[in-house]
């Protein structure tokens, strides 16, 4: 086992009041691929912090390996001093880094280089702050919720370059899917202390089940420890005082145990409030359209949504999201077409900015609305701290301002505003951010219970999946036109339905293009010819060579399927995963070649 490169050892940290870390640790060693769990308020972001010498720890030891090239992503990055984003993204290069990499990097994430960064948005300043800190490609990557702000094409294309990074990372992410795929170990951060899984995400939460189900069952044991020992104080017999005293200063000891153990963390237990029943047709819209400009979002589009449906729309940044969800909801007029609502709506809506966030307002007034100390939740008076238990929230926190929230504990607390409001119709803009993984199951189960209508914008693959009923997406993702298409299912269903689409559309072009061949050939006597003496050596050693490009292939398999190769040689592992994505391509396009000519002998030959 290599050394570590980043060692933390019973890390303890407190902000005047309950301890945040009570002995946390945390070992990255070459090649890890760390995902770091937890509760919102668990403290990820401040062991993060220490990791990266941000913040120290009030006890516990720190140690970095002296050479070891260290990089944080920033939530709020500062551009002081920057004219340009590739000015700011340049900086954090080394001596002897690539400047291409910023190059590469930028254009991956979508910014020229060229942009202000006084006038970037907060996702544009993340993916910033993304390309600084990757550029270097340093030795210890630390990344506090990369994929916020990200669009579903960059998030999977950020996955594939984690995946094949030098660097060894600690990952910090509410996204499921994206730290199943990068994710090779977990740390989950829980109640001050830390335990490890040396395995990823995918394994995490049916282990945390097993580590809290033995805990409780250890905390029983000793629950029936203590009335034994007790019921011998009472009624068994005297013995020695020595061994009396003894025996009750581990009574003692046990009630102390017993008493100061601090449970899991509960979960959210909340449902939406009850409305009225809306009319069966939600939204009608009829060949809808919306331009700005020279561009167009939204070209004619059509759609029906009935009571009970869940639409998720995705698609990347710019593409119109959220222009098409404001038409559809009648918060904006389109250019042309009809949109009609139904009856009995009322809508409640999360949106993805926080923009009705008073950051020195306190908890209990945002609840209430100002309006006392209690708040009508499905008809019935509630007292705000017992509704905010509900949210996970303590009632000592009823006064303090929303400003000392983390960003995934404000979205609960929004979560806890929308849900008291009577609803219908849910609209919900990206309402996965900064949610832990915990509220995020809540989130899924309200949204797939809701006897109402859900419509939500997300970059979340699983969350989307679990939940959405159909899914509209930009008929060209990769260049938007306006053109959008509902597809049946979730995220993984509308994939898999382009790519059939893709494959039928491919077949037809082919079958065209043989038909066309065709008739040009019979059409024109040049064709009646034979193949040139370079097509027929083609022909000739094409096999050879697809059948060298399949040995080669099958001896990287052989060499990868070894478990172990990537904790011991993840140097050799991406290089050997490299070489094989090469081989494939250049055997596809040998057998295309290979058919092409084939064809045009048999065609030649009659």
């Amino acid at each position: 086992m290599a050394p570590p490169i980043l060692k933390l050892d019973d890390i303890r940290l407190s902000f005047g009041g309950a301890p945040l870390l009570n002995g946390a640790n945390l070992q990255l060693e070459p090649g890890d691929r760390i995902c770091l769990v937890g509760r919102n308020g668990s403290g990820k972001s401040t062991l993060m912090k220490i990791a990266a010498g941000l913040v120290e720890a009030q006890s516990g030891e720190v140690f970095r390996h002296p050479s070891a090239t260290v990089r944080y992503l920033h939530q709020a990055p500062d551009f002081d001093g920057y004219l340009t984003v590739q000015a700011y993204a340049e900086a954090g290069l080394g001596p002897s880094d690539d400047p291409y990499r910023v190059t590469y990097l930028l254009e991956h994430l979508g910014l020229t280089g060229s942009e202000s960064p006084q006038s970037l948005s907060g996702g544009e300043a993340r993916r910033a702050a993304l390309a600084r800190v990757m550029a270097p490609e340093p030795d210890i990557l630390l990344l506090d919720e990369p994929t916020n702000h990200l669009d579903l094409p960059t998030i999977e294309w950020l996955e594939g370059e984690l995946q094949k990074t030098k660097s060894s990372l600690i990952l910090i992410s509410h996204d499921r899917r994206f730290l199943e795929k990068v994710s090779t170990a977990t740390v989950w951060l829980d109640r001050g202390t830390s335990r490890r899984l040396d395995r990823g995400f995918a394994h995490f939460e049916a282990w945390r089940d097993q580590v809290l189900e033995a805990e409780e069952l250890e905390q029983h044991k000793l629950g029936k420890a203590i009335e034994r020992e007790e019921h011998w104080l009472r009624y068994g017999v005297t013995a020695r005082r020595k061994r009396n005293m003894r025996r009750l200063g581990e009574l003692q000891t046990m009630r102390a145990t017993y008493r100061g153990h601090k449970g899991p963390q509960g979960t959210v237990q909340a449902t939406v409030s009850d409305a009225r029943e809306s009319g069966k047709l939600v939204i009608e819209a009829e060949k809808i359209t919306k331009v700005y400009g020279e561009r167009t979002i939204v070209a004619p589009f059509s759609i029906r949504v009935h009571r009970g449906d869940c639409i998720g729309l995705v698609g990347p940044n710019g593409a119109g999201k959220t222009t098409l969800l404001k038409m559809l909801t009648g918060q904006l007029e389109p250019d042309s077409g009809t949109i009609k609502l139904g009856t009995n709506l009322e809508i409640a809506t999360l949106d993805q900015k926080r923009e009705d966030l008073d950051l020195t307002d306190t908890l209990a007034n945002y609840l209430t609305d100002g309006r006392g100390e209690n708040l009508l939740v499905n008809g019935e008076q509630r007292h705000v701290t017992g509704y905010m238990k509900e949210f996970l929230f303590q009632p000592e926190q009823a006064r303090t301002p929303i400003l000392s929230l983390s960003g995934g504990e404000r979205a609960r607390l929004m979560l806890a505003r929308i849900l008291s409001r009577p609803a219908n119709l849910l609209i919900l803009d990206e309402p996965t951010n900064d949610l832990d993984i915990e509220t995020l199951d809540l989130l899924q189960e309200i949204v797939a219970g809701f006897p109402g209508t859900v419509i939500l914008v997300s970059h979340d693959r699983d969350f989307l999946d679990r939940t959405v009923t159909s899914t509209i997406a930009p008929a060209n993702p990769e260049d938007p036109d306006g053109r959008w298409i509902e597809y049946a299912g979730g995220y993984s269903d509308m994939l898999a339905q382009r790519k059939g689409a893709l494959d039928e559309k491919r077949k037809a072009e082919k079958a065209e293009k043989a038909k066309t061949g065709e008739t040009a050939a019979a059409e024109s006597p040049k064709a009646k010819g034979k193949l040139s003496y370079k097509q027929k050596f083609a022909l000739e050693n094409l096999p050879k060579e697809m059948a060298k490009a399949e040995a080669e292939i099958a001896k990287r398999e052989e060499r990868m399927a070894d478990p172990n190769l990537f904790s011991k040689d993840p140097t050799t592992f991406n290089k050997l995963a490299a070489e094989m994505e090469k081989l494939r391509d250049s055997l596809t396009k040998m057998e295309e070649e290979w058919l092409e000519l084939e064809m045009l002998r048999e065609e030649l030959e009659g």
